[in-house]
């Protein structure tokens, strides 16, 4: 079974910087696809960052240049470091799996990619 569990949410001023984890549990080591997406109020589930079993990483063109993606594998934990941040980027952040054998160049960033996901975690940009 394979366990998602973020945390790291809060509130913060607009250039500020948050940092949030995700430990996953379950994975092959290797053999996996991680990833990050938000759903704000009204809108889409969008996909954030993700991360390939051999370290290709892939942003949206939102949050490219301010959050940086990496894991840990040892420690089976996620991570997504958000820097200068914006009122736009107020969502509910999910962290995602999936056990994967495919070699990503640009790891996805569609949900439908990835089938094991956490309850999620606030993120507040006040301006």
């Amino acid at each position: 079974e394979v366990l998602v569990v973020e945390s790291g949410g809060g509130s913060v001023q607009a250039g500020g910087s948050l940092r949030l984890s995700c430990v996953v549990e379950g994975l092959s080591y290797s053999h996996f696809l991680l990833g990050w997406f938000r759903r704000a109020p009204g809108k889409e589930r969008e996909g954030v960052a993700a991360v390939g079993g051999l370290g290709s990483t892939s942003y949206a063109s939102s949050v490219k240049g301010r959050f940086s993606i990496s894991t840990t594998f040892a420690k089976n934990t996620l991570y997504l470091q958000m820097n200068n941040l914006k009122p736009e980027d107020t969502a509910m952040y999910y962290c995602a799996a999936q056990e994967s054998f495919a070699y990503y160049p640009v790891p996805p960033l569609g949900a439908d990619e990835y089938k094991y996901w956490g309850q999620g975690t606030q993120v507040t940009v006040s301006a």
